[in-house]
């Protein structure tokens, strides 16, 4: 509930919304100037804050990168997660398809979340299990499709990371430029149809 300013003076912003000011000024710095421009001073003038406050509100930048990777692992998890799509195939191929989408659009979160762009000596548990929630979306995906005969997944979280280290290494070679055909989406769209070829019951 907000309690009426004295007169003249500003009332204070909730602590939840200087948060997600905080977060919001993270992204545009990170989408900005990249990785390498994201500090707790470049936040706080994005924000118009005092830099002390991203230590009292996030705990400085550690808390800052923590929030964008949870932030990043929930928008890949929404992006992949596919429609409720009666054909299973379709759900699992337009998830790979949603995986690169995500990547292309949004390079400097894919870096930090897959690349170590900002070097870290803890990983919060909190981050984990987001990340590992992003995952498991993929894991069911190759669990529906396994038992729609679609693929042979006898174990869908070894299937599942073997299509990972695999739509992950054609991604992070396009984001690198090092595609060499003519028409790098026709040759991810050729690369998933090949995938789930090679993962066909025999």
């Amino acid at each position: 509930m907000f309690c009426m300013s004295e007169p003249g003076r500003r009332s204070r912003t909730p602590s939840a919304e200087v948060e997600r000011e905080l977060l919001s000024a993270a992204e545009a710095v990170l989408v900005r100037d990249g990785p390498g421009g994201l500090t707790v001073r470049a936040v706080a003038a994005e924000a118009g804050i005092a830099p002390m406050g991203v230590y009292n509100r996030l705990g400085g930048k550690d808390g800052l990168v923590d929030a964008l990777l949870i932030k990043g692992f929930d928008r890949l998890r929404a992006a992949i997660e596919s429609p409720d799509d009666p054909d299973v195939r379709t759900r699992l191929r337009d998830g790979g398809l949603r995986y690169r989408e995500f990547a292309l659009a949004n390079p400097h979160f894919y870096a930090i979340m897959f690349e170590d762009a900002i070097p870290r000596e803890h990983e919060s548990a909190e981050v984990e299990e987001h990340a590992r929630a992003c995952f498991g979306a993929l894991v069911r995906a190759v669990e529906m499709a396994s038992a729609a005969g679609v693929i042979a997944a006898p174990d869908p979280l070894e299937a599942a990371q073997q299509i990972w280290s695999a739509v992950h290494g054609a991604v992070a070679l396009e984001l690198r430029g090092l595609v060499l055909t003519e028409d790098p989406a026709a040759t991810y769209d050729a690369f998933l149809d090949t995938m789930i070829r090679g993962l066909a019951p025999r």
